[in-house]
């Protein structure tokens, strides 16, 4: 059961990060510092573990001449992250027993 999880989701951020994006198509870098109160640079070493496992897509744009960053998680991440929630709900049906 242990292989299960998924060392990726075990800092409390990128549990957080992915939870996020598991419900909501896109956010923005701003609006998931404002979120989960991070700071930009905790916020950025975050999402960049998650990019580089391929568990997020970064979607970089302008908006006038500023740059507008979004998350959005991938097809990988999505099924990661679902193995990672099944193996915390069969750990908690299993400490009820």
């Amino acid at each position: 059961m242990w292989d299960q999880f998924d060392k990726a989701f075990e800092n409390r951020l990128r549990l957080q990060i992915m939870s996020i994006l598991m419900v909501n198509e896109v956010y923005d870098f701003n609006g998931l510092k404002e979120m989960l109160e991070a700071t930009d640079g905790n916020l950025a070493s975050h999402l960049k573990a998650l990019e580089k496992d391929q568990y997020i897509e970064v979607i970089k744009s302008f908006v006038g001449r500023k740059p507008y960053t979004q998350y959005k998680a991938s097809a990988l991440g999505r099924v990661a992250f679902q193995k990672h929630l099944q193996a915390l709900e069969a750990l908690i049906k299993k400490q009820k027993e």
